[in-house]
């Protein structure tokens, strides 16, 4: 089993239509199955015109609540992103090696 987990690496502010608007959120989705551990980085842009309810001052901000306005199906195709890196992990996928010709052999 793969315990997924999401955190805010930056987050990108303009001064309006309030002071440090958060405009732009990066993030990373990690995922750890026992054994191995991969992670992909994903990134949601907002507009001021798409915001709801009261804006929340910056400085009182929790990582909670910004990861709360990432698409849950950004995480959620960032999780599959992550599993499939985990499954390559334990399974490596064999690959076709380049052979000599049988023909040109010295």
């Amino acid at each position: 089993m793969t315990t997924f987990t999401t955190t805010i690496q930056s987050m990108y502010t303009l001064q309006q239509p309030d002071q440090d608007y958060v405009v732009n959120v990066l993030y990373e989705v990690t995922g750890v199955d026992g054994t191995n551990t991969a992670s992909i980085g994903g990134n949601t842009t907002f507009n001021s015109a798409d915001q709801e309810g009261p804006v929340t001052p910056y400085a009182s901000l929790t990582e909670a609540q910004v990861i709360g306005w990432i698409p849950e199906s950004a995480i959620t195709s960032a999780q599959a992103c992550v599993q499939g890196q985990l499954d390559s992990l334990a399974n490596p996928p064999v690959s076709p090696a380049n052979t000599a010709l049988p023909w040109s052999q010295a």
